[in-house]
């Protein structure tokens, strides 16, 4: 009988985080004491930022898409975040990839303000393609890399992303996110789970609650009311993740 895959046996030691923001990453940086990597492998003239170190037995580098060079807002949404996701597991090989990010929440599903989720399955919720067979490509429903382990060790919440390029919800939207069965949504997951599920490299998600989709406040109000506290929280949590991560193989978490 064949044992497992030596990639899941042998411990974890090169680990790419990847985040939308800025107010996300810079706490994130600072909590793993990473500096800026000036030769970044990645292509001239692209906005995209790398920061890396050593942090115990684990290298870490934590990506995120810069600011877009049109508007100099921060390079949210699917599409920077997948380009950055196939551009770093290009030339960084990690073993895994982790999202870290903020999200809305529903609380309906039990999600509240601060709260962190590890996710299940992503899927998308804006491209709509009403045709047998691209309807479901369209959905794009995949599963995170399973984290029994973890989860249970660090006592944190479990639910399905959703992910569209809009930060407000149109009904539409929020018909497709229910079939989704989704408790979160953000910009980003699904595209990275799209990315890393096509390179074959695994992925987990941490995602902090910074506003009640289905809650009293407009949308864009509480979140931009809690993006800088959240953030502050993300840091933490992740930092858990990875001590667990530490000195573990994937088939152990």
């Amino acid at each position: 009988m064949a044992g497992k895959p030596e990639t899941q046996i042998r411990p974890i030691s090169n680990i790419v985080i990847v985040v939308a923001m800025e107010m996300e990453a810079l706490p994130i940086v600072n909590r793993f004491r990473l500096t800026r990597q000036p030769h970044s492998s990645f292509p001239e003239r692209v906005p995209w930022v790398r920061y890396g170190g050593t942090y115990k037995d684990l290298s870490i580098n934590l990506i995120w898409p810069g600011k877009d060079p049109a508007s100099g807002a921060d390079s949210i949404g699917t599409i920077p975040s997948a380009l950055v996701t196939y551009a770093a597991i290009q030339a960084l090989q990690p073993d895994l990839i982790i999202n870290a990010g903020t999200t809305g929440g529903f609380k309906a599903k039990g999600a509240s303000i601060g709260d962190i989720f590890i996710i299940s399955g992503c899927a998308f919720h804006d491209r709509r393609i009403p045709i047998p067979g691209f309807d479901l490509y369209g959905v794009g429903l995949r599963k995170a890399f399973d984290t029994p382990n973890l989860i249970k060790e660090l006592n944190l919440k479990v639910g399905r992303l959703s992910t569209g390029n809009s930060l407000d919800m149109t009904l539409q939207d929020e018909s497709l996110i229910m079939a989704n069965d989704a408790t979160v949504i953000d910009m980003e997951g699904a595209a990275i789970a799209y990315v890393a599920d096509l390179l074959k490299v695994p992925a987990i998600f941490v995602k902090a609650v910074t506003n009640i989709v289905d809650g009293d406040k407009p949308i864009v109000e509480e979140f931009l009311e809690n993006l800088a506290a959240v953030a502050d929280a993300l840091d933490p949590a992740v930092e858990q993740v990875v001590n667990f991560i530490n000195g573990n193989s994937l088939s152990e978490l």
